[in-house]
């Protein structure tokens, strides 16, 4: 009886490797080193640092994207540390510097491949790098560190090209693209800086010009946005308060290459959208959304509605419908023009700085004065539902138009 034992290819292992990333922790980022360590034991893939399900979850991720790339996971016992330990890390950022770390752990990269370097990635099963959010915050970290190249993902050069000019940035497409750079068999040009055209597209679908009749109404929205001014519309339905704030986007200023950056930057935390903002924002939320939702928080404390108006208009369609502490939770970001969020583990900061325009009906039934048609409310009805606005909410609004 013959046996016939298959033999793996010898890797060598070094002890520990170290590998440089970084994670947004509010309009901020937090360098996160990555550190990678292996011995003798059952194989193993376990990955330390308060990690999130995200990050356990990449585990899988990492090892299929390793193999399909034409390398070979080390069977031995891998043990990952994400530090600082004591911070909390979600996304899927950390998927590229984690599979660099096992890769230089089995030397099948150098340490000097990854030395003055940092990375983000997320990693796809066949090796391909996509994009991850707040790419803009990530850069920005590896600038105030002062160090001398960042690799991204491809996906992710547009908004990084935004501040190319201060770090040198390399898109990769995926494992192996990145592999063969290091190895200096495929060179990647650098993201060069482009100046974006900062002029928008006023074609838009409301414009100011095209209704006709509402004078005061029309020069209440032209002061409100030449002074950024809070603005309520009030009046029975069907008067126009919707439209009139439809048309606020047509008399909006383009946008600062600054200004662009940073509303870029902001969008870029809630999604892995990767395009330019180009024009203000105009947000238009639901009156049945949460208070989370309009000024921030959860469970990752992410920007709310108020955070992404930066910049812009914040629109509030029938404003007494909202929920009245969701209302009351505008009054400090109204006046300080920033949001603070504080939890029992972390304290983040937003940017606030929008301008609330606001409609509402005088009651319930909309017609309350109208001398169109009588008004059915109760006087219970009209006072539980002017009650809902507060005096101090009130106060920091500027213009009031009936």
């Amino acid at each position: 009886m013959l046996l016939f034992q298959v033999s793996t290819p010898y890797i060598p292992i070094m002890s520990t490797t170290t590998i440089k990333s970084a994670i947004p922790y509010g309009f901020t980022s937090q360098e996160i080193t990555v550190e990678g360590d292996t011995n003798q034991g059952l194989p193993s893939f376990t990955i330390t640092g308060l990690p999130s399900r995200t990050i356990e979850e990449s585990r899988e991720r990492i090892r299929s994207a390793i193999r399909n790339s034409g390398f070979i996971f080390p069977r031995r016992k891998i043990i990952i540390n994400l530090a600082p330990a004591s911070i909390a890390k979600t996304g899927a950022s950390l998927d590229l510097p984690i599979a660099l770390s096992i890769l230089t752990l089995s030397e099948q990269l150098l340490t000097s491949d990854t030395t003055n370097r940092m990375f983000a990635g997320e990693l796809a099963l066949d090796g391909q790098i996509r994009p991850v959010r707040g790419i803009i915050s990530i850069i920005e970290c590896a600038i105030r560190k002062k160090y001398k190249e960042i690799i991204i993902p491809a996906e992710s050069a547009a908004q990084a090209s935004l501040i190319a000019n201060k770090i040198r940035i390399i898109p990769v497409h995926n494992l192996r693209e990145l592999w063969l750079y290091f190895k200096q068999k495929q060179p990647i040009l650098p993201l060069k800086a482009v100046v974006k055209n900062t002029e928008t597209d006023k074609h838009e679908q409301y414009v100011l010009d095209q209704i006709v009749g509402q004078a005061q109404a029309k020069r209440a929205l032209i002061i409100a946005v030449a002074g950024r001014h809070n603005l309520l519309l009030s009046g029975p339905p069907g008067t126009g308060k919707t439209m009139l704030a439809r048309t606020i986007p047509s008399l909006l200023p383009s946008l600062s290459p600054d200004e662009q950056i940073a509303i870029t930057k902001l969008h870029s935390l809630v999604t892995n959208n990767c395009h330019i903002i180009t024009k203000r924002p105009f947000r238009t939320p639901h009156h049945s959304a949460t208070r989370a939702s309009i000024i921030g928080g959860g469970t990752q404390l992410l920007p709310g509605e108020i955070s992404l108006a930066s910049g812009g208009v914040l629109y509030l369609d029938e404003l007494p419908e909202f929920d009245r502490q969701t209302l009351e939770s505008l009054r400090q970001p109204l006046e300080e023009h920033k949001i603070t969020l504080t939890r029992l583990r972390d304290s983040v900061a937003y940017p606030a700085n929008f301008m609330l325009i606001a409609t509402m009906n005088p009651c319930p039934c909309g017609y309350f004065g109208s001398d169109q048609k009588t008004c059915s409310c109760t006087p219970t009805q009209l006072q539980n539902y002017q009650k809902k606005l507060s005096g101090p909410l009130f106060d920091r609004i500027d213009m009031n138009v009936e």
